[in-house]
């Protein structure tokens, strides 16, 4: 498998399959490059598709250093991966880490973005919940480095918003449970430390999100109970976003509907490419509720 290298020296795994206009996939914690499999066969007629496995995820490289972790860290390795394959601008889709990694890519850099999927995202964000968050990452990274990989993601394949997958799909669930085990302990808890503990809740980015024009498409099942507020959120505030709700479906969304994820994806990027996604009519931001005053 082809690698790059970022700017601070972590060497990333990544795939290309199609051509066209470029579509970047950023996985979630409990996946990696894998996991984009739906959308790459079915995309790939029509796009460039490129996969990548973040940093602590094989055959990525696994920084020995929870200081390599971070949010910020996670956004820019978005950037070398465009810049190392001489990618002007593209479509970033991401789910749950990877969700927040395209917010943030799209913050920092909207002139890379042609458009942004963020899906799955919330978990941690509200404020009522951080500490709470805060602590599982704590308690996940430790159950990672005392009982080790397969423990680790047997417990975690069947959280409350995997049970939905598992339910509808058990040979679905049974790869991604699989693939999960394959996972670094070692780069997992980093990630969980690094990277989900410390992130700032999209709560706190609201003046930055009032400012973003960059067409962006906001994901979430219905079931996925962390992420249904601050995805209304996100709508509500980017005065660019559309929002979908997909029903009686939790956290793995690309997985568990991958048939209604890619009709919207390939939807979106069809309006976005032919300058037909819309901004929010300032008339639809109104103290009155139904319009007479």
């Amino acid at each position: 498998m082809p690698t790059l290298t970022t700017d601070d020296g972590v060497r990333l795994a990544f795939e290309e399959t199609g051509s066209g206009t470029p579509v970047v996939f950023v996985h979630e914690f409990a996946g990696d490059l894998r996991s984009w499999e739906p959308q790459v066969r079915h995309l790939s007629r029509r796009y460039r598709c490129i996969t990548w496995n973040a940093r602590g995820f094989p055959p990525s490289d696994v920084p020995d250093d929870t200081g390599a972790y971070s949010q910020n860290r996670a956004r820019d390795d978005v950037r070398a991966v465009l810049d190392a394959l001489d990618i002007e601008r593209a479509h970033v889709v991401g789910l749950s880490m990877g969700g927040f990694a395209t917010l943030h890519f799209g913050l920092a850099y909207p002139e890379r973005a042609r458009s942004l999927v963020v899906a799955g995202v919330g978990y941690g964000a509200e404020p009522d919940q951080r500490e709470r968050f805060r602590r599982e990452a704590d308690l996940t990274a430790q159950v990672l480095r005392t009982e080790g990989m397969a423990a680790s993601a047997k417990a975690y394949s069947l959280g409350p918003t995997r049970v939905q997958f598992q339910n509808k799909d058990p040979r679905g669930w049974g790869e991604f449970a699989h693939m999960l085990a394959e996972h670094s302990a070692v780069g997992s808890a980093h990630t969980q430390q690094g990277v989900q503990k410390e992130r700032p809740s999209v709560f706190d980015l609201a003046d930055e999100m009032r400012k973003l024009t960059v067409p962006t498409l906001i994901v979430t099942g219905d079931e996925d109970w962390p992420c249904l507020v601050p995805s209304v959120f996100m709508k509500r505030t980017i005065p660019s976003a559309g929002l979908l709700v997909v029903p009686n479906t939790g956290h793995t969304i690309n997985l568990e509907e991958p048939a209604a994820f890619n009709a919207a994806l390939a939807d979106f990027f069809a309006q976005v490419d032919a300058g037909r996604w819309p901004m929010r009519d300032p008339r639809a931001e109104s103290e009155s509720i139904t319009g007479m005053k």
